[in-house]
């Protein structure tokens, strides 16, 4: 019954006959949504879904029913020209003189033949493919000087006019698009990594997520800063579902260290606090999470062209290490600092990394502060305190004493 339901539904948007098994599939999908709106955790035992950035960057999304897509990219043709691939960009190269010479040729070539004197306005001109040699020589300015306009056509002296103009927009624009195309920031980000996971561990006694950023390049990315958001479903208190909830993750913005000096590979921290999403996540919960994504970003200037370039990643639940810290990869030598690139990747395990939320751990960390400051204080209040009473005091007033104190 479920599954003929699931049929129906879809049957408006699907073009063949579906099969059974993807019958099956429809519904088992369905099933799982419908209890993933009861609860946010409801979805846990499905198999882990699709990164939404990839370990190279890439962004895993694909664009359907965009209306009017051709019209929209060709009213943005610049930027369209620089996107494409460099084989669509050499067709594109090559079909745009082509075409200029062949548009020109059959204009020089139907103004003589109209005017049906093919040697007087146009010499050495005595076919369509002359005219044609003609247009390539005039826009390509190589003149071998067997053909040329005469003055006694103005309408000829004036396409060739026309030629230049148009072979110099030609020019302008083609060269335009293949210099961007060449100097897009885009290839920097081959020189710019990530550590293959991220670890969450102690630092100066607070739980911290780490992972690590290197440049393999000498020079450097001008105004660099890191940028990091958790992706993952959530269900409103509304009841309704979001795929893809976006979550900042602090890493410095407020105090300014998320602004980095990447001359040596840097670790970036984000302290797991009460504004974190990590906040109330421990160690199981983290293992079991098939949904959980980090999305890191590395944005800067690159040196040589001050051109803005962005650097992605991302790590999975499983590709989050807990009680874990990298290797040192920067040494010190006799006469200069070395980076050893091995290590970049390489963590150890800390054994005595608490397994329990940051939330827990700071509830134990008041616990065992409130303790110790109340023992403190009776101690005090203690030594403050005759061992024996004066003659003639009230026991009263002691007690009003030992009040105050």
């Amino acid at each position: 019954m479920g599954a003929a339901r699931v049929k129906r539904r879809f049957s408006a948007v699907v073009d063949g006959p579906v099969e059974e098994e993807e019958i099956m599939r429809l519904a088992q999908s369905a099933a799982d949504t419908a209890r993933a709106g009861g609860s946010p955790t409801g979805r846990s035992s499905r198999r882990p879904r699709q990164r939404f950035v990839g370990k190279d960057g890439r962004c895993n999304v694909t664009f359907v029913n965009m209306s009017e897509r051709g019209q929209r990219y060709l009213n943005d043709l610049f930027t369209t020209c620089v996107d494409i691939r460099w084989r669509w960009m050499l067709v594109i190269f090559t079909l745009s003189f082509l075409l200029s010479w062949l548009l020109f040729g059959f204009a020089f070539w139907l103004i003589a033949t109209v005017h049906g004197d093919l040697s007087i306005r146009l010499t050495s001109m005595n076919s369509f493919m002359a005219a044609f040699l003609f247009s390539l020589e005039t826009q390509t300015s190589i003149g071998y000087g067997f053909r040329s306009v005469t003055e006694e056509c103005p309408l000829a002296v004036m396409a060739v006019v026309l030629q230049c103009i148009v072979g110099c927009i030609i020019d302008a624009f083609i060269i335009g698009a293949v210099m961007a195309k060449i100097a897009k920031p885009k290839k920097r980000n081959e020189t710019l990594v990530f550590s293959h996971h991220a670890v969450v561990a102690l630092r100066d006694g607070k739980l911290c997520m780490m992972w690590r950023v290197g440049n393999l390049r000498k020079s450097h990315l001008v105004e660099a800063h890191v940028r990091a958001q958790l992706l993952k479903p959530r269900v409103t208190e509304e009841g309704e579902f979001l795929p893809l909830d976006n979550m900042d993750i602090n890493v410095g913005f407020d105090t300014g260290i998320d602004r980095i000096f990447l001359v040596s590979p840097v670790t970036v921290v984000h302290e797991i606090n009460d504004e974190s999403p990590f906040f109330e996540i421990d160690r199981k919960t983290l293992e079991n999470d098939s949904e959980l994504e980090v999305v890191v970003i590395l944005e800067g200037m690159v040196e040589a062209t001050a051109m803005t370039t962005q650097c992605r990643s991302s790590y999975l639940a499983s590709e989050i290490l807990w009680g874990h810290r990298f290797e040192p990869v920067l040494f010190e030598r006799k006469d200069c600092y070395q980076v050893d690139y091995s290590f970049f990747h390489r963590t150890h395990e800390i054994p005595n990394t608490p397994s329990c939320s940051a939330k827990e751990l700071a509830e134990q960390k008041y616990i065992q502060s409130s303790r110790s400051s109340f023992c403190y204080e009776n101690e005090v209040a203690l030594q403050l305190v005759s061992p024996e009473d004066e003659p003639g005091q009230d026991p009263d007033m002691d007690s009003e004493h030992f009040v105050k104190v």
